[in-house]
């Protein structure tokens, strides 16, 4: 295959991995909003889908750990990079349509470094820097994530909720969502930024340790948005009403807690499961207030899925990249399999579909204490 061709069909894979990202991760923002009515299925959507527009334009310390950090772009080239990212998509779309809400992040690095290591070599992977920049947050983020939800729900309840009643809670939510939302734009979208950036580098379009250009930014957090606006029902379904029941104050400290988290690694560079986090404050806000059982038999089916996702990516991506490797024969019968694999999960999902009208959110009731909450 012609290599200007084949940058092309990376970058397109890119964006089509981003999309996934974006429609997969939306519950990360949205899904407490839904569940206790504070926002409407589509207006929850529509602002998170621009708040990640803007987000994705606010830093690049990310995009460039993935671009020149975790594997080593002089030893692979964009053929590596698509099998990487056709194993990222396939685990996206998998746990999409079984509802769980694991980490495109991770499957996407799963993919990039399956897909390295077995095309080009185990020293071609710099698995120190993974262990301190991908493992350890991996295993922190939710734990810290879960136990600031967990003090700030029991604060919340305590000081203001017993007192003056939960309903203030409504503007506070739909604030503390936009700002998840912002910060999954300016983490989640620098990833796709970085696989771009890397795949123009090891293209020699680009300079090593190049920083991404303008349009990569732009079209990233353009296929963000959009599959954000799209929805990924199925996984805000169980972030919403899974996992343990949300209330306002809940909601917001959940969301409060999480944007923090997620904000401050950022600025840090670590490349942090957005997912995790999330799924971390929706827990933590569970164990802060003693009337909201956690449901730990589906928490511990989100950690399978979650322990599950870098080694299952990185299979997929081995094969995918070590076929793509061989040729232009190869690389059109990766792309033709990731194609039918993606077509078949979504016609297994219109069988039983899960949209926007899944979700019946009440009208707001009289003013009182008690929050309003997503009708089963």
């Amino acid at each position: 295959m012609d290599p200007s061709l084949l940058v092309v069909v990376v970058i397109v894979t890119a964006l089509v991995f981003d999309f996934t990202n974006g429609f997969h991760d939306t519950a990360n923002s949205m899904a407490t909003s839904i569940a206790t009515g504070a926002l409407r299925p589509k207006v929850a959507v529509a602002i998170s889908a621009v708040l990640n527009l803007v987000g994705a334009f606010l830093s690049v310390e990310v995009a460039k750990t993935i671009s020149s950090g975790l594997v080593d772009e002089t030893k692979i080239g964009p053929e590596i990079v698509f099998g990487g990212l056709i194993g990222a998509i396939a685990w996206n779309l998998f746990t999409w349509y079984v509802g769980l809400p694991s980490s495109s992040s991770h499957a996407l690095f799963g993919g990039l470094i399956g897909a390295t290591w077995v095309s080009a070599g185990a020293d071609s992977v710099h698995f120190a820097k993974i262990v301190d920049k991908v493992l350890v947050p991996a295993a922190a983020s939710p734990v810290i994530a879960g136990l600031v939800a967990a003090g700030t729900t029991y604060l919340v309840y305590r000081l203001f909720v017993r007192r003056r009643g939960s309903r203030g809670f409504r503007v506070g939510q739909i604030i503390s969502a936009s700002l998840v939302s912002l910060a999954h734009g300016t983490n989640d979208a620098q990833k796709t930024m970085g696989v771009i950036t890397l795949t123009l580098v090891t293209a020699g379009s680009l300079p090593a340790g190049s920083a991404p250009p303008v349009w990569v930014i732009v079209s990233a957090a353009s296929a963000l948005a959009l599959g954000t606006y799209l929805g990924g029902w199925r996984i805000t379904h169980t972030l919403g009403k899974g996992l343990t029941d949300i209330e306002g104050p809940q909601g917001f400290a959940a969301q409060t807690s999480s944007a923090a988290v997620i904000l401050l690694s950022s600025h840090f560079g670590f490349p942090l499961s957005t997912t995790h986090v999330c799924s971390g404050g929706i827990i933590g806000s569970g164990v802060g207030r003693r009337e909201a059982p956690v449901r730990w038999r589906m928490a511990g089916r989100m950690v399978v899925a979650w322990l599950f996702t870098l080694p299952a990516a990185a299979v997929v991506g081995a094969a995918a990249g070590k076929l793509a490797s061989l040729g232009e024969v190869g690389t059109i019968g990766v792309g033709l399999a990731g194609v039918a694999f993606g077509v078949g999960i979504y016609l297994l999902s219109r069988r039983k579909p899960v949209t926007a009208h899944s979700f019946t959110v009440p009208e707001p009731s009289a003013p009182g204490p008690e929050p309003e909450r997503l009708a089963a």
